[in-house]
């Protein structure tokens, strides 16, 4: 065997060695610091075919250059807290979100192939978790990007969503004692 491979195979052994000792220390420069997770909760989200539905036929449309926003307010939140609470003691049922905003998105098959499709529903997700409001009315959103969403700056796009949230507040927050229940759909 030459000298060369077997310099070789040592320095292998002991590079493999430090990288073990590294391993145990937590220490591991070769990979990306565990991350805390996203902002964005199960809970939080709009999940239910029936929801998305309800969404679309009862509730309110909010445009924009690179989307349309859907609302509607989920009069049902504090009748439905007394439920979960109900239904949370017999069994252990999932925590629902039943305060604010649960968002979901509708990306279909006709804005592009499931790599443009996919990165559409990344970049809203991510606006949205950086622009969702903590706390303000209850109510379901479903938003449908276009398909200049993929061209826009990411700028525009947490804009956009800014202000569909606060137009959303602002709308529903007037709303809330003059109507009960369903509101009629009308452009914003």
């Amino acid at each position: 065997m030459p000298l060369t491979s077997t310099v070789r195979t040592l320095g292998d052994v002991f590079e493999h060695e430090g990288r073990m000792a590294k391993a145990a220390l937590g220490t591991r420069p070769d990979t990306m610091p565990a991350k805390k997770a996203a902002g964005f909760p199960r809970r939080a989200r709009l999940l239910r075919h029936a929801d998305f539905e309800r969404v679309y036929k009862q509730g309110r449309r909010h445009f924009s250059a690179s989307m349309t926003v859907f609302y509607w307010p989920r009069p049902e939140a504090e009748a439905l807290a007394g439920m979960v609470e109900r239904a949370r003691t017999r069994v252990s049922a999932p925590r629902l979100q039943l305060h604010g905003l649960r968002i979901g998105f509708t990306v279909g098959r006709v804005l592009g192939g499931a790599v443009e499709r996919n990165r559409m529903k990344r970049r809203l997700r991510e606006a949205v978790r950086l622009s969702r409001p903590v706390a303000g009315v209850d109510a379901d959103v479903v938003i449908n990007p276009k398909k200049s969403l993929l061209a826009a700056e990411f700028s525009a796009v947490l804009s956009e969503v800014q202000r569909a949230f606060a137009v959303i507040e602002q709308k529903l927050s007037g709303n809330r004692g003059t109507r009960t229940g369903v509101s009629a759909p009308h452009k914003s």
